[in-house]
């Protein structure tokens, strides 16, 4: 084997040693808070609509847009027109609210 058939055989494997090691730095970070109002809450589905500010996290700017819930029972209490502050983050390719709390 020559150093040119070597390289080009280690850099796919080290490549592959490199994503799974970005992605754990990112599941460790603490996820920004987000201040948002609540547009539409559907408990049965798991789902709400917030109007939110920018998400850092998921490089995205503000808009509104509907997220899936972690956990239904985080949406038991709220309901439309409030004020709340949340984090998200990109679960199975959605956008997940992890948690939730209304702003006083």
């Amino acid at each position: 084997m020559n150093k040119r058939s070597f390289l080009a055989g280690l850099l796919p494997t080290t490549a592959a040693l490199l994503v799974p090691l970005h992605a754990f730095a990112q599941a460790d970070a603490p996820l920004p808070q987000v201040d948002a109002e609540v547009r539409r809450v559907d408990v049965a589905q798991g789902r709400i609509t917030l109007r939110h500010g920018d998400i850092p996290n998921l490089d995205m700017g503000a808009m509104t847009m509907v997220f899936r819930a972690r956990d239904a029972t985080l949406l038991k209490d709220i309901k439309a027109g409030d004020k709340v502050r949340f984090t998200a983050r990109m679960v199975d390719g959605q956008l997940t609210v992890m948690s939730l709390a209304v702003v006083h």
